[in-house]
């Protein structure tokens, strides 16, 4: 094959839009120089104000592609059926493979692989500024006292974190230096991941508990970082949440279909959530569920628009570890060195 054919398309680069909310070609010289001259770049298709996701536009824009980068592209059986033949590898620009669809690729002999690791401080941090922000009614003392309301118990009275348990549930890269940094704080950390031996989990500061159940009803703040999988889509549910701890606090900074919105909106209008921080919603926007939309309103709830992962470090070092990979599969036949699932 004539080096000069190879084709990377990039479905949905939300970091290629200029400030107008159009494609700017100009934006991916990072992918052109990783890439090199012997690789040209597609990036996506927009109408409407939004990458097209599915559909004849997209299909178009795949034909021909030696490589596919997505982000929120669900990789699906008709795509896999318009890539085979030519396309070798298709790379999630992320951690998380849910809509990457990896045994779907693999039947079709194509490399797939994601980036896991590249956010792991970003959204650490996040995490905490989220717990944190709640526990001292941050957000609810900022808004009113902007607003000409001076009050020191709006937002209701902090508890002492020294005194509280955090619970992480799924103690992968991200859940492991969260139970490290946030050891300090708390007066202890628990975990709950049936494929991590308890060993490791003592090496980063969490002890070990069998069951979900048992870490709900044990954790004063829970929060949510396990793959999303089927075993884990809804894993806090109508049934679930009656088991956490009354006056807890839940954040989900990983996958939004963890939880189940109207089990989260059940438990903070009875009281039982002393609050909850979300980076995620299934759907992507809150807004368009009535459930999640109802969430929104509560003062002692504390959101964000899936950006716990942002940082100027964290997205050059995305981007060009997907390009690295992309050119280690179209100049060498062999799957990069990093985030292979397939």
């Amino acid at each position: 094959m004539n080096k000069q054919s190879h084709l990377v398309v990039y479905s949905d680069p939300q970091w290629a839009l200029g400030a107008d909310g159009q494609i700017d070609p100009g934006r991916a010289s990072l992918e052109r120089d990783a890439l090199g001259p012997d690789v040209n770049i597609r990036l996506g298709v927009r109408h409407g104000g939004r990458f097209v996701p599915s559909g004849e536009l997209l299909e178009e824009a795949l034909a021909g592609a030696d490589a596919l980068v997505i982000y929120r592209t669900e990789i699906t059986p008709r795509l896999v059926e318009i890539l085979k033949g030519r396309c070798k590898v298709v790379a999630r620009q992320g951690v998380g493979i849910d809509n990457l669809n990896a045994p779907l690729l693999q039947a079709a002999n194509i490399w797939a692989f994601n980036v896991p690791d590249y956010c792991v401080d970003e959204v650490v941090a996040h995490t905490l500024g989220m717990a944190f922000a709640i526990e001292r009614g941050i957000v609810v003392q900022d808004r009113l006292l902007k607003a000409g309301r001076w009050d020191i118990f709006a937002g209701g009275r902090p508890r002492r974190l020294a005194n509280l348990t955090l619970g992480i549930i799924g103690m992968g890269r991200i859940g492991r230096s969260l139970s490290a940094k946030a050891r300090p704080f708390y007066s202890r950390v628990v975990a709950f991941d049936p494929y991590v031996h308890g060993d490791l989990m003592t090496g980063y500061g969490a002890r070990h508990v069998a069951t979900l159940r048992e870490l709900l009803e044990q954790s004063d703040v829970v929060s949510l970082h396990p793959a999303l999988t089927p075993e884990t889509r809804h894993i806090i549910n109508n049934l679930t949440i009656r088991f956490i701890k009354d006056g807890a606090v839940l954040i989900n900074n990983a996958r939004g279909a963890l939880v189940e919105p109207e089990a989260v909106l059940a438990a903070l209008r009875d009281g039982r959530l002393r609050g909850y921080g979300s980076d995620v919603f299934s759907p992507e926007n809150p807004h368009d569920t009535p459930a999640n939309r109802e969430i929104l309103s509560f003062e002692n709830v504390v959101v964000t628009s899936h950006r716990a992962f942002l940082s100027d470090e964290a997205e050059r070092s995305q981007r060009l570890r997907v390009a690295e990979g992309v050119l280690e599969v179209l100049q060498h036949g062999r799957p990069p060195t990093f985030g292979r699932v397939a």
